[in-house]
């Protein structure tokens, strides 16, 4: 396996950058750091929306949510790689196809961690805020999603460690992430498939554990550190 790192650690690291598109393992993590981004707003959007007291907004949204937590990843793929062309007229690239799939997949997960994360908080916070004058929206900005966001942290981490591991379904679609470029250096070294797709899972394990450990870190700081409540007029 060390001859296998010396000769292709750049490869698999970048691909064929500078001479060529990012590939490998920078773009795993940088397409699962722009989905989470990304679908975050999104996401907290959803999540108000699933917990508005008004049934024509929750209605949808919940609707929306249940069909699209229904339905793997690998088919939101497919519909974003065959309708989005047909739909342009223009032939879209992967790594922005595998992205949009990615941020609308995401959003839904993030809209129920949002919500989660809001019923969390105790009732009589809300309550207090809307007695001293709050509206509905400032409420929720200023008293619950501070706490509500801080709470959901490790879960936000979490999800981040998932979205890591469905850029592997990039590969369907020929993009060239850690997966597709281990498949290429495999079919350079037919003798050493073992040690390749070990090196894939190794680096898959060491990425997603450490920040595994960062979600328990942040989990434990915030079960020792409550957050205060803080409203102003």
């Amino acid at each position: 396996m060390l001859e296998l790192i010396q000769t292709y650690w750049v490869y698999f690291l970048v691909g064929q950058y500078p001479n060529g598109p990012l590939g490998g393992l920078a773009l795993t993590v940088l397409l699962a750091a722009l989905a989470l981004v990304l679908a975050l707003p999104l996401g907290v959007v959803l999540g108000l929306a699933r917990v508005s007291p008004y049934r024509w907004i929750y209605a949808p949204v919940t609707a929306f949510v249940y069909v699209l937590r229904g339905v793997p990843l690998l088919m939101v793929i497919f519909w974003a790689y065959f309708f989005l062309p047909s739909l342009t007229g223009h032939k879209t690239d992967q790594f922005s196809i595998m992205l949009m799939a990615l941020v609308v997949f995401d959003s839904v997960y993030l809209a129920e961690i949002v919500r989660a994360g809001i019923q969390g908080i105790p009732k009589g916070q809300v309550e207090s805020a809307r007695s001293l004058g709050f509206s509905y929206l400032a409420t929720m900005r200023l008293v619950v999603l501070p706490q509500g966001l801080r709470h959901m942290l490790p879960s936000l981490v979490n999800q981040f460690v998932s979205t890591i591991k469905e850029t592997s379904l990039g590969y369907i679609i020929g993009l060239t992430e850690v997966s597709f470029i281990s498949a290429q250096i495999n079919t350079q070294v037919f003798t050493k498939s073992t040690e390749v797709y070990a090196l894939l899972g190794l680096s898959y394990f060491v990425l997603c554990f450490g920040l595994s450990r960062c979600a328990y870190a942040l989990e434990q700081r915030s079960l020792r550190r409550p957050v205060p409540l803080k409203a102003s007029a």
